[in-house]
């Protein structure tokens, strides 16, 4: 046997984490030097949303907020937990092009695999992307348990999938984009005074690149619906994952209209995760689904 881990970047819902038997690590935020434990096991869905309101509105209130990386210690134990339970590991991490954070899990990894407790394995899958779009991939792993498929099948299946699943996104506004650096001040001042809402994407690197511009709020969600429709595979047998920053009547909209354009399997939306969240900032809207590739041409 083996366990499926994630850190709580990867944005599932605590009900999804429960049915689906997956082990998350949680980072820990700092809002005004208090801190925050960015996943909570016991929240429905809607508890989740509330408490994501009270989190952008900090952020809109312009709280201090600090965030850092899962340290090497705590993949340790969980891994190490894991394996003296006689069963392998499973993880999947947030772009080592966007955080640290798989580095600290590949040192945890290396020191344990000198001496493996029981003789078991880690195989650490890079999702070269963020929230739902590592989320989803660990739902497919557990559904693939499920179905009786050994741990190096599903493993090797799924190191194929982050080539192909895209992560797209509006942000409310440009100045935390100008703050992590993927901006000028200037452009984000400029930007935010014409309405400029730029789409944003992870390339295949696992970087986060600028896609293009749209002039107004709906232009920007209208062209994340016609990317997903137009681009996204086998749609019925997918999860479309849908994370917004306290936007939810956006994601409701945007939701509706891929629904009346396509035929999808299942969607997941939810509250955007704190960690990658504060560098985007309130009101953006991401969305996560398999293509034939991440250039979407």
């Amino acid at each position: 046997m083996f366990q499926i881990v994630v850190d709580s970047a990867a944005n599932i819902p605590a009900e999804l984490v429960k049915k689906y038997d997956i082990r998350v690590i949680s980072f820990v935020n700092y809002v005004n030097g208090q801190p925050l434990t960015c996943f909570d096991p016991d929240l429905t869905m809607e508890q989740e949303r509330v408490k994501g309101k009270e989190y952008y509105d900090a952020l809109r209130a312009g709280a201090e907020i600090k965030t850092g990386l899962i340290s090497s210690g705590n993949f340790e134990e969980c891994f190490r937990s894991i394996m003296e339970n006689n069963e392998d590991v499973l993880y999947f991490s947030l772009s080592k092009n966007i955080s640290g954070t798989y580095n600290s899990a590949r040192l945890a990894a290396k020191e344990l695999m000198e001496n493996p407790p029981m003789g078991r394995r880690i195989r650490m899958i890079d999702s070269l992307n963020a929230s739902l779009a590592q989320g989803i991939l660990a739902i497919y792993a557990s559904e693939m348990r499920r179905q009786g498929m050994d741990f190096d099948t599903i493993a090797d299946t799924l190191e194929a999938y982050p080539a192909r699943m895209n992560g797209v996104f509006t942000v409310g506004d440009l100045k935390y984009l100008a703050k992590t650096g993927r901006l000028s001040g200037s452009t984000a001042l400029i930007g935010n005074i014409l309405s400029i809402k730029p789409i944003l994407r992870g390339n295949k690197d696992g970087y986060i690149v600028q896609y293009k511009k749209c002039r107004g709020r709906k232009a920007a969600l209208n062209t994340l619906v016609s990317l997903v429709c137009e681009t996204i595979i086998d749609p019925e047998e997918q999860i479309i994952g849908i994370a917004h920053a306290d936007s939810y009547e956006d994601s409701l909209y945007v939701m509706e209209e891929i629904q009346k354009r396509i035929q999808v399997r299942e969607f997941i939306n939810t509250s955007y995760d704190y960690c990658t969240g504060s560098h985007v900032g309130p009101d953006t809207i991401a969305l996560f689904y398999m293509a034939k590739d991440r250039e979407l041409l």
